[in-house]
């Protein structure tokens, strides 16, 4: 993951780059983004349906709970 300064940097330099373009690149840009956020949202969606279904498989644990077997378990 990057820094802070590190992201700035980098949009600043995408940003150089995006104003140089031609408009068919800029659309061509936005497309790809829209499908890599898509791909993200699907892959989020995802987790979230298999998260769920673990948790009705295999149930739940609350922190009390979990504290409890940790000290038993000591």
């Amino acid at each position: 993951m990057k820094t802070e300064q590190e992201r700035k940097e980098t949009i600043q330099a995408i940003n150089v780059l995006l104003n140089q373009a031609y408009d068919s690149i800029l659309d061509e840009i936005l497309a790809h983004l829209k499908r890599i956020d898509d791909i993200e949202d699907e892959e989020d969606i995802l987790a979230i349906k298999e998260a769920r279904e673990d948790r009705h498989i295999n149930g739940t644990v609350s922190w009390g709970e979990y504290k409890g077997y940790n000290r038993e378990t000591a």
